[in-house]
């Protein structure tokens, strides 16, 4: 992952999902020129370890701070990115790629809608954490080209098995790959009474499972 990078206040900075997701990049094979899509993309982190490699990165954010932030690391880093504003897929309807990456927001938040401004836009993703991982199991395939593959990091308390079920029903090969423990950042641990009453967490448990699930579409 390129480093250092900097990060503007209220942008998600780089942490465990975003290591995780990095990492499995760095396995993925990547030819040089290759299409690649960053849904989410933060301080650019993981777009930028995928333009270092060689492939020419779209990256999009809702948050106009994240698309600041990641044009101002791509400068420093002297690599090529293309960042762009807006809801998701939604900045790049009618394309494709040969790689799409994903770190949205999946944490379960007692609220039932998704924060509109604020931090917690980029973490917080309504009661069971899945309003934004539907969208991209949905709408992610589409943008798959033949041989295509999709690499999206989540918390095990957003559901995987619905992630891979979403997944192999528009015919891809999901699958999951990768799981870390990691101990409670901030939010988990200022929230932790609220996870327990949903039966999210188990009473003594301090860490959280982070997954990373790929899908390919068949060539």
């Amino acid at each position: 992952m390129t480093s250092p990078l900097l990060t503007l206040p209220g942008v998600y900075a780089p942490q465990h999902d975003t290591q995780l997701l990095a990492a499995e990049l760095d396995r993925e094979p990547l030819a040089p020129g290759a299409e690649v899509l960053d849904i989410g993309t933060g301080s650019g982190a993981v777009a930028l370890a995928a333009a270092g490699r060689g492939a020419r990165v779209t990256a999009v954010d809702i948050s106009w701070r994240a698309v600041f932030t990641a044009r101002l690391n791509a400068r420093l880093a002297r690599l090529p990115l293309r960042v762009l504003r807006g809801d998701l897929l939604a900045p790049v309807a009618g394309r494709t790629f040969d790689l799409v990456l994903a770190n949205p927001p999946y944490v379960p938040a007692p609220s039932s809608r998704l924060p509109s401004r604020g931090p917690s836009r980029a973490w917080d993703a309504g009661r069971d954490g899945r309003l934004v991982l539907d969208r991209i199991c949905h709408g992610a395939p589409a943008l798959l080209r033949p041989g295509g593959r999709l690499l999206l990091v989540h918390s095990a308390l957003s559901d995987p098995d619905r992630t891979l079920e979403l997944l192999r029903g528009h015919g891809l090969h999901a699958s999951l790959i990768r799981r870390r423990w990691v101990p409670f950042g901030p939010v988990l641990i200022e929230r932790q009474p609220w996870l327990l009453e949903q039966e999210l967490l188990e009473p003594e448990q301090t860490r959280e499972g982070l997954v990373v699930i790929r899908a390919a579409r068949a060539h």
